[in-house]
Protein backbone atom coordinates (compact mmCIF):
# COMPACT_ATOMS: atom_id res chain seq x y z
CA UNK A 1 0.00 0.00 0.00
CA UNK A 2 1.22 3.46 -0.87
CA UNK A 3 4.96 4.13 -0.34
CA UNK A 4 5.15 2.49 3.08
CA UNK A 5 8.50 0.83 3.79
CA UNK A 6 10.10 -1.01 6.70
CA UNK A 7 13.77 -2.03 6.53
CA UNK A 8 15.98 -3.84 9.04
CA UNK A 9 18.98 -1.82 10.23
CA UNK A 10 20.29 -4.40 12.67
CA UNK A 11 19.14 -7.42 14.66
CA UNK A 12 20.45 -9.81 17.28
CA UNK A 13 21.96 -12.83 15.50
CA UNK A 14 20.69 -16.26 16.56
CA UNK A 15 17.81 -14.73 18.55
CA UNK A 16 16.05 -18.01 19.34
CA UNK A 17 19.33 -19.42 20.66
CA UNK A 18 19.75 -16.32 22.82
CA UNK A 19 16.25 -16.84 24.25
CA UNK A 20 17.06 -20.50 24.88
CA UNK A 21 20.25 -19.55 26.75
CA UNK A 22 18.38 -17.07 28.93
CA UNK A 23 15.62 -19.59 29.65
CA UNK A 24 18.15 -22.36 30.33
CA UNK A 25 20.07 -20.19 32.81
CA UNK A 26 16.90 -19.85 34.89
CA UNK A 27 17.18 -23.46 36.01
CA UNK A 28 20.71 -24.58 35.03
CA UNK A 29 23.25 -25.30 37.76
CA UNK A 30 26.08 -24.42 35.38
CA UNK A 31 27.25 -21.15 33.85
CA UNK A 32 25.47 -21.64 30.54
CA UNK A 33 28.11 -19.86 28.44
CA UNK A 34 30.53 -22.64 29.33
CA UNK A 35 28.10 -25.14 27.78
CA UNK A 36 27.59 -23.17 24.55
CA UNK A 37 29.11 -25.90 22.37
CA UNK A 38 26.24 -28.13 23.46
CA UNK A 39 23.44 -25.64 22.82
CA UNK A 40 20.90 -26.81 20.23
CA UNK A 41 21.02 -25.08 16.86
CA UNK A 42 18.88 -22.02 16.07
CA UNK A 43 15.92 -23.95 14.66
CA UNK A 44 15.87 -26.46 17.53
CA UNK A 45 16.13 -23.63 20.06
CA UNK A 46 13.08 -22.05 18.47
CA UNK A 47 11.12 -25.27 18.92
CA UNK A 48 12.21 -25.53 22.57
CA UNK A 49 11.26 -21.90 23.27
CA UNK A 50 7.80 -22.40 21.79
CA UNK A 51 7.27 -25.62 23.71
CA UNK A 52 8.56 -24.42 27.09
CA UNK A 53 7.66 -20.73 27.13
CA UNK A 54 4.75 -20.10 24.76
CA UNK A 55 2.62 -23.20 24.26
CA UNK A 56 -0.26 -23.66 26.65
CA UNK A 57 -0.19 -19.98 27.66
CA UNK A 58 2.59 -20.56 30.16
CA UNK A 59 3.19 -16.82 30.27
CA UNK A 60 6.94 -16.91 30.97
CA UNK A 61 7.87 -14.12 28.56
CA UNK A 62 10.97 -12.74 30.26
CA UNK A 63 13.59 -14.54 28.13
CA UNK A 64 11.93 -13.14 25.00
CA UNK A 65 13.10 -9.65 25.99
CA UNK A 66 16.77 -10.24 25.20
CA UNK A 67 17.00 -10.24 21.37
CA UNK A 68 16.57 -6.83 19.73
CA UNK A 69 15.66 -5.80 16.20
CA UNK A 70 16.11 -2.25 14.84
CA UNK A 71 13.74 -1.16 12.09
CA UNK A 72 13.63 1.88 9.83
CA UNK A 73 10.01 2.82 9.06
CA UNK A 74 9.41 5.21 6.20
CA UNK A 75 6.73 7.30 4.49
CA UNK A 76 4.05 6.65 7.11
CA UNK A 77 1.68 9.41 8.23
CA UNK A 78 2.43 11.32 11.39
CA UNK A 79 -0.68 9.84 13.02
CA UNK A 80 0.70 6.31 12.63
CA UNK A 81 3.97 7.31 14.24
CA UNK A 82 1.99 8.70 17.18
CA UNK A 83 0.06 5.47 17.55
CA UNK A 84 3.25 3.43 17.58
CA UNK A 85 5.14 5.76 19.87
CA UNK A 86 2.59 5.24 22.65
CA UNK A 87 4.12 1.74 23.09
CA UNK A 88 7.35 2.64 24.82
CA UNK A 89 7.74 -0.36 27.14
CA UNK A 90 10.53 -2.31 25.48
CA UNK A 91 10.40 -0.13 22.34
CA UNK A 92 12.62 2.88 21.58
CA UNK A 93 12.15 5.51 18.87
CA UNK A 94 14.09 8.19 17.05
CA UNK A 95 11.70 10.16 14.88
CA UNK A 96 12.31 12.59 12.03
CA UNK A 97 11.91 16.13 13.34
CA UNK A 98 9.92 18.71 11.40
CA UNK A 99 12.12 21.37 12.94
CA UNK A 100 15.02 20.29 10.74
CA UNK A 101 13.36 18.66 7.71
CA UNK A 102 11.22 21.40 6.18
CA UNK A 103 12.93 21.42 2.79
CA UNK A 104 10.39 18.87 1.56
CA UNK A 105 7.61 21.34 2.27
CA UNK A 106 9.41 24.09 0.39
CA UNK A 107 9.99 21.72 -2.54
CA UNK A 108 6.25 21.05 -2.81
CA UNK A 109 5.54 24.79 -2.80
CA UNK A 110 8.14 25.29 -5.53
CA UNK A 111 6.74 22.47 -7.67
CA UNK A 112 9.84 20.30 -7.24
CA UNK A 113 7.99 17.49 -5.46
CA UNK A 114 4.44 16.16 -5.57
CA UNK A 115 2.24 16.87 -2.56
CA UNK A 116 1.32 13.21 -2.05
CA UNK A 117 5.02 12.33 -1.75
CA UNK A 118 5.19 14.51 1.35
CA UNK A 119 1.65 14.22 2.73
CA UNK A 120 -0.37 11.07 3.19
CA UNK A 121 -3.95 10.84 1.99
CA UNK A 122 -5.91 7.63 2.19
CA UNK A 123 -6.63 5.70 -1.03
CA UNK A 124 -9.85 6.17 -2.90
CA UNK A 125 -12.64 3.83 -1.85
CA UNK A 126 -15.38 2.94 0.61
CA UNK A 127 -14.85 3.46 4.34
CA UNK A 128 -16.74 3.27 7.62
CA UNK A 129 -16.35 5.43 10.69
CA UNK A 130 -16.14 4.09 14.26
CA UNK A 131 -19.92 4.02 14.52
CA UNK A 132 -20.23 1.95 11.34
CA UNK A 133 -21.46 4.76 9.10
CA UNK A 134 -20.41 4.19 5.49
CA UNK A 135 -18.98 6.82 3.18
CA UNK A 136 -16.91 7.07 0.00
CA UNK A 137 -13.65 8.92 -0.55
CA UNK A 138 -13.87 10.06 -4.15
CA UNK A 139 -11.32 11.21 -6.70
CA UNK A 140 -12.77 14.72 -6.57
CA UNK A 141 -12.49 14.87 -2.78
CA UNK A 142 -8.93 13.57 -2.85
CA UNK A 143 -7.93 16.20 -5.38
CA UNK A 144 -9.46 18.87 -3.17
CA UNK A 145 -7.36 17.58 -0.29
CA UNK A 146 -4.20 17.58 -2.42
CA UNK A 147 -4.94 21.17 -3.36
CA UNK A 148 -5.28 22.00 0.33
CA UNK A 149 -1.89 20.39 1.03
CA UNK A 150 -0.31 22.46 -1.73
CA UNK A 151 -1.85 25.66 -0.40
CA UNK A 152 -0.53 24.87 3.09
CA UNK A 153 2.97 24.32 1.68
CA UNK A 154 2.78 27.67 -0.04
CA UNK A 155 1.74 29.33 3.22
CA UNK A 156 4.62 27.55 4.99
CA UNK A 157 7.05 28.85 2.36
CA UNK A 158 5.69 32.38 2.77
CA UNK A 159 6.25 32.29 6.52
CA UNK A 160 9.77 30.91 6.16
CA UNK A 161 10.52 33.67 3.66
CA UNK A 162 9.23 36.16 6.24
CA UNK A 163 11.76 34.85 8.75
CA UNK A 164 9.59 32.48 10.78
CA UNK A 165 11.34 29.56 12.50
CA UNK A 166 10.65 26.05 11.18
CA UNK A 167 8.97 24.99 14.41
CA UNK A 168 6.61 27.95 14.11
CA UNK A 169 5.80 27.49 10.43
CA UNK A 170 5.26 23.73 10.71
CA UNK A 171 2.04 24.38 12.63
CA UNK A 172 0.48 25.42 9.32
CA UNK A 173 1.00 22.16 7.45
CA UNK A 174 -1.57 19.31 7.33
CA UNK A 175 -1.37 16.85 10.21
CA UNK A 176 -0.51 13.70 8.25
CA UNK A 177 2.78 14.78 6.77
CA UNK A 178 4.86 11.69 6.05
CA UNK A 179 7.45 10.82 8.67
CA UNK A 180 10.36 8.39 8.94
CA UNK A 181 11.59 6.86 12.18
CA UNK A 182 13.90 4.24 13.66
CA UNK A 183 12.50 1.91 16.27
CA UNK A 184 14.03 -0.92 18.25
CA UNK A 185 12.07 -3.64 19.98
CA UNK A 186 12.62 -6.99 21.63
CA UNK A 187 10.67 -10.10 20.68
CA UNK A 188 8.18 -9.69 23.51
CA UNK A 189 7.52 -5.97 22.95
CA UNK A 190 7.19 -6.43 19.19
CA UNK A 191 4.54 -9.11 19.69
CA UNK A 192 2.74 -6.76 22.06
CA UNK A 193 2.80 -4.03 19.44
CA UNK A 194 1.44 -6.45 16.82
CA UNK A 195 -1.28 -7.53 19.27
CA UNK A 196 -2.47 -3.94 19.57
CA UNK A 197 -1.96 -2.54 16.08
CA UNK A 198 -2.74 -5.50 13.83
CA UNK A 199 -6.10 -6.36 15.27
CA UNK A 200 -9.03 -6.02 12.90
CA UNK A 201 -10.35 -2.75 14.34
CA UNK A 202 -6.96 -1.01 14.39
CA UNK A 203 -6.52 1.98 12.13
CA UNK A 204 -5.76 1.10 8.52
CA UNK A 205 -2.28 2.61 8.35
CA UNK A 206 -1.18 0.96 11.62
CA UNK A 207 -2.29 -2.39 10.22
CA UNK A 208 -0.26 -1.70 7.09
CA UNK A 209 2.80 -0.93 9.21
CA UNK A 210 2.39 -4.27 10.96
CA UNK A 211 2.10 -5.97 7.57
CA UNK A 212 5.43 -4.41 6.61
CA UNK A 213 7.07 -5.47 9.90
CA UNK A 214 5.76 -9.03 9.80
CA UNK A 215 8.07 -10.55 7.10
CA UNK A 216 11.11 -9.29 9.02
CA UNK A 217 9.80 -10.84 12.25
CA UNK A 218 9.16 -14.14 10.44
CA UNK A 219 12.66 -14.23 8.99
CA UNK A 220 14.26 -13.32 12.33
CA UNK A 221 12.45 -15.66 14.76
CA UNK A 222 10.64 -18.16 12.50
CA UNK A 223 9.51 -20.65 15.15
CA UNK A 224 8.12 -17.90 17.36
CA UNK A 225 6.47 -16.22 14.37
CA UNK A 226 4.80 -19.52 13.39
CA UNK A 227 3.44 -19.90 16.91
CA UNK A 228 2.28 -16.28 16.98
CA UNK A 229 0.52 -16.60 13.64
CA UNK A 230 -1.32 -19.73 14.76
CA UNK A 231 -2.28 -18.47 18.22
CA UNK A 232 -2.35 -14.67 18.44
CA UNK A 233 -2.29 -12.97 15.06
CA UNK A 234 -5.15 -10.43 14.75
CA UNK A 235 -6.88 -11.88 17.82
CA UNK A 236 -6.18 -8.88 20.09
CA UNK A 237 -4.79 -11.05 22.87
CA UNK A 238 -2.48 -8.70 24.69
CA UNK A 239 0.86 -10.15 25.70
CA UNK A 240 1.76 -9.77 29.41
Amino acid sequence: MDRFTVAVISQTPHPQQAIYAAMHQDYAETFVWDDRDDWPDEAKCGDIVVKNLLSGNRGHYGPLEHPQIILNCGWFPHSTMQQMRTHRVGVSFDVQSFRYTGQRILDVAAGKQEADAVFYLRPLGAYTDRQGKRYDYTLEQRQQDLDWCLAACQRYADRIQQGFSEEHARGLIPFDVRQHWVMSANVRSLMHLLDLRWKLDAQLEAQKLCECIWPHFQAWVPAIADWYEANRLKKARLSP
